[in-house]
């Protein structure tokens, strides 16, 4: 396929295609037939990856949600599944947002984003490089419990053991995963959140840790 000549990326943009098809007299028309054949997959309005056929190496669902919607983060359940936090793989992206809350169901499944605040959105992200060296937003581990632990609704979360119920029985994250976790990163964005349970959950961590380092 010609076109694989020109992109090297499974994931690519609208202006991308179109230089790659400068050669065709009505570029748009041969992009119609492309889609129409399932030699690319439109993902959303202006993003597109390679059709199966074509596919050199698996697309990168991380990239494609900070390329859907941004600016944006992965974080939340897919984050914590990708440190290895949850035992459960997550089939929805799921991102952290300064923007306004969405959603997208595409060809490649769906992504969600959760509006946060600006102030606690900058906070713990870390940028993690793929080998062709572009790179996508994935929080930090302890980002991706407290924007986890915020999102939280019908529970007051008022005590550590209620915060310790949702963890482990609702998220099922065992206690050597969270002692693992750094209270003082946990308590810059409590302050960033400005939020008292998150504050509650870097004791419990830093108690955690406590616990562990008198038994080791």
């Amino acid at each position: 396929m010609e076109l694989r000549r020109h992109i090297p990326f499974e994931e690519f943009d609208y202006q991308i295609l179109l230089d790659s098809l400068r050669g065709y007299a009505h570029p748009r028309k041969k992009i119609t037939s492309l889609l129409r054949k399932g030699e690319i997959i439109r993902v959303k309005k202006g993003l597109y990856i390679f059709g199966e056929q074509y596919r050199r190496a698996p697309y990168c669902r991380e990239l494609l949600a900070n390329l859907i919607y941004g600016p944006s983060c992965v974080s939340l359940e897919y984050a914590l599944h990708y440190h290895g936090l949850i035992p459960e793989r997550v089939e929805t992206v799921t991102s952290v947002t300064c923007g306004r809350s969405r959603s997208f169901d595409t060809p490649v499944g769906h992504f969600s984003y959760r509006a946060i605040p600006l102030s606690a959105y900058m906070i713990g992200i870390d940028r993690i490089e793929l080998a062709d060296g572009r790179a996508f937003l994935m929080a930090l581990p302890e980002k991706a419990i407290a924007d986890r632990v915020v999102a939280e609704r019908g529970s007051a979360l008022r005590t550590q053991k209620e915060l310790a119920v949702l963890l482990r029985e609702s998220l099922r994250i065992d206690s050597s995963a969270l002692s693992s976790l750094d209270p003082e990163a946990l308590m810059t964005i409590a302050a960033a959140y400005r939020s008292r349970r998150l504050k509650l959950l870097a004791q419990h961590v830093a108690r955690l840790r406590k616990a562990e380092a008198t038994h080791a």
